[in-house]
């Protein structure tokens, strides 16, 4: 089954939506950085 051609730029639009939406709050940013920092320590 063929995606239909709206559906990547559609997603491709919610994921950079979501994106700035997660950089407006620091303290998002501030727990995925912390999260990212234990996995390696």
């Amino acid at each position: 089954m063929k995606p239909r051609r709206w559906l990547i730029p559609l997603v491709v639009v919610a994921a950079l939506t979501l994106t700035a939406l997660a950089y407006r709050h620091p303290a998002v940013m501030i727990q995925l950085s912390e999260q990212l920092w234990a996995c390696f320590g």
